[in-house]
């Protein structure tokens, strides 16, 4: 089977032995505990990819030109931790190639592994977590890589910085870092919050974006949608600030559940993902 190119780029620009950044789709959901088919959302993104302009006006710069290559994607039928070891192994491989990592999910279990992958490779590492659910279980359903579970795992690494939640189960609360917890409903217009949670974040950051942390109304296409999200603005803004004062060394886009006949959150993912490049690389 072909693989869809990120952003269809013409193959001098996809070329893996130049790529500044290498996209690792990973079509994963055996975790997922509402609506499935997380494992379509790698396919969406890249689909939709092909739709976004290769020019970034806020950034005034062509993110492709530092060359992106997208990989064959990474399908694992097993339990999640064999899934996080053998997204580790690939994103370690990434890493030692000095490319950027960029990984597509699927469901947000996916992130432990390139997690685990940064902090080997980064000993200042932080992660910043964009999402509605705190995913700080230390175990769910049997499984201590559930996707309830990725940022207990993450905190066991690094610091971690958690933005936009609104949903927990009452036994995570008292094991919460809250001055590191930016809460849904405190997040105002203006850019105090934003400059505190760029503050308690490392000079290396992986970034973790779970589609859920958007409002519902901008992005429905998520199988466990949360109200009371934020906005594009206050997404982008963040990042934004990271990539501008930190070194962004992995992130990842997971969640999505494309919906047919809504290819607006395909997109909407996609060009999140250009953004962000474009973010990162501007600052480099």
């Amino acid at each position: 089977m072909s693989i869809t190119h990120f952003l269809d780029l013409r193959a001098e620009f996809r070329d893996a032995r130049r790529a500044a950044a290498a996209i690792l789709p990973v079509p994963y959901d055996a975790t997922s505990t509402w609506k499935k088919g997380a494992d379509r959302g790698p396919a969406a993104i890249l689909e939709a990819s092909t739709q976004v302009e290769l020019y970034d006006v806020e950034s005034d710069t062509e993110p492709h030109l530092h060359g992106i290559v997208t990989l064959k994607p990474l399908t694992v039928d097993g339990p999640p931790e064999a899934m996080a070891d053998a997204v580790q192994a690939r994103v370690a491989g990434i890493l030692r190639q000095d490319q950027l990592p960029v990984i597509l999910g699927g469901e947000h279990s996916v992130t432990i592994g390139a997690v685990r992958a940064a902090a080997e490779a980064f000993p200042e590492l932080s992660v910043l977590q964009i999402d509605a659910h705190a995913d700080t279980r230390e175990s769910y359903e049997g499984s201590p890589c559930n996707h309830a579970c990725v940022m207990a795992r993450a905190r066991e690494l690094c610091p971690i910085v958690q933005v936009g939640i609104r949903s927990l189960d009452a036994s995570e609360r008292p094991h919460l870092d809250e001055e590191r917890v930016f809460w849904a409903h405190e997040i105002g217009d203006g850019d105090r919050w934003m400059e505190r949670a760029v503050s308690l974040l490392g000079p290396q950051v992986y970034v973790t974006i779970d589609v859920v942390g958007f409002d519902p109304s901008l992005m429905p296409a998520t199988g466990t949608p949360e109200p009371g999200g934020m906005s594009w603005q206050q997404v982008t803004g963040l990042l934004g600030a990271v990539a501008a004062s930190r070194r962004v060394v992995g992130f990842d886009v997971v969640e999505l559940l494309p919906q047919p006949g809504d290819h607006a959150c395909d997109f909407l993912a996609a060009k999140l993902v250009h953004r962000f490049l474009a973010m990162i690389f501007a600052a480099r």
